[in-house]
């Protein structure tokens, strides 16, 4: 009776860890949107490494998904080989979630020639890409920065070297001629790098921490 006991309280912790675990991997695909999205209104011309980021946190909570569904089926029927397989398949996702977090805790410190490049990428390519052109609006306007260090740095770019202007979502007040030759009185004279570099450093974190506390959670 009592080892009867000991297996239906086993039972009904796998199961009920493995419905927890199925709740993070509903939490990594939501966060992996989220990050795609939030990716998609910022700027800087993503490279290859940093675009596919949110779309592997996705795929990963897809695999803890599925996972915790052959944990659940395997401890509710008492599957030696659903088990297994759920036991193997946590141990690869336990290792792929710390590898990520050192990756991402390396990467928070290579940010800002990343970030820097991207958004001199994203000046050059102003008013020639349209949906560039007005992330770069949006997010002047939401960090209120101009520029990458400042609001001279928009007097190498095309055509506002030639008449010596700025974008207007510059302007600390839209007015018809805010952004004719600006003046920390007229524009944000505060550069955007610095707002993205934090703002990224921040998102990076974020979710260093949750793979990591998933990861833990789940040893």
């Amino acid at each position: 009776m009592a080892v009867e006991g000991g297996m239906k309280c086993v039972k009904f912790l796998v199961f009920f860890f493995n419905f927890i675990f199925w709740v993070c991997g509903v939490a990594l695909i939501a966060i992996g949107i989220y990050a795609q999205v939030a990716l998609g209104r910022t700027p800087v011309v993503p490279s290859a490494g940093t675009s596919g980021t949110p779309v592997a946190i996705v795929v990963l909570g897809v695999v803890i998904f599925f996972t915790s569904f052959f944990g659940c089926c395997g401890a509710w029927k008492e599957s030696y080989c659903m088990v297994t397989t759920f036991a193997i398949l946590l141990s690869i996702i336990f290792l792929v979630e710390i590898a990520a977090a050192i990756a991402g805790y390396v990467f928070k410190d290579k940010v800002r020639s990343v970030v820097q490049e991207g958004l001199r990428e994203a000046m050059s390519r102003y008013g020639q890409d349209q949906p560039l052109t007005e992330a770069m609006d949006r997010f002047q306007q939401e960090f209120s920065c101009c520029g990458v260090t400042n609001y001279t740095d928009w007097a190498s770019v095309g055509p506002f070297a030639a008449n010596g202007t700025v974008p207007r979502s510059c302007c600390r007040l839209n007015t018809t001629a805010c952004n004719v030759r600006p003046s920390p009185a007229t524009v944000f004279d505060r550069g955007c790098l610095q707002s993205l570099e934090g703002w990224i450093k921040k998102n990076i974190v974020v979710v260093a921490a949750v793979a990591l506390g998933i990861a833990f959670f789940e040893v």
